[in-house]
């Protein structure tokens, strides 16, 4: 099954607004519904996101390959989930 990883930090405004996209992506895009995004609250979880290779929240990986961190865009969502596509079977999807 796809699944996006996803470091954030509760109070962080740019989160706040990655969740809203990622809710919004999905709706505009019912091929990305299934994709399962692990959502991993970096200062509850420091032993898992010592892990990983990221300075900034939100922060995306694919696997182990970071698709993206900082300030989310539409875009940059929707490249996370047609990553976490590409990754499960194959599948590219230009937006």
């Amino acid at each position: 099954m796809a699944q996006i990883t996803y470091f954030f930090l509760s109070k962080c405004i740019y989160c706040s607004k990655a969740d809203r996209m990622i809710r919004l992506v999905k709706e505009k895009h019912p091929e990305f519904k299934a994709i399962k995004i692990q959502k991993i609250e970096e200062s509850l979880k420091p032993e898992i996101a010592e892990q990983y290779d990221y300075q900034l929240v939100p922060c995306f990986f694919v696997g182990n390959k970071k698709i993206f961190e900082g300030a989310p865009t539409e875009e940059k969502i929707c490249e996370a989930f047609s990553e976490a596509l590409k990754a499960e079977n194959g599948l590219s999807i230009d937006f």
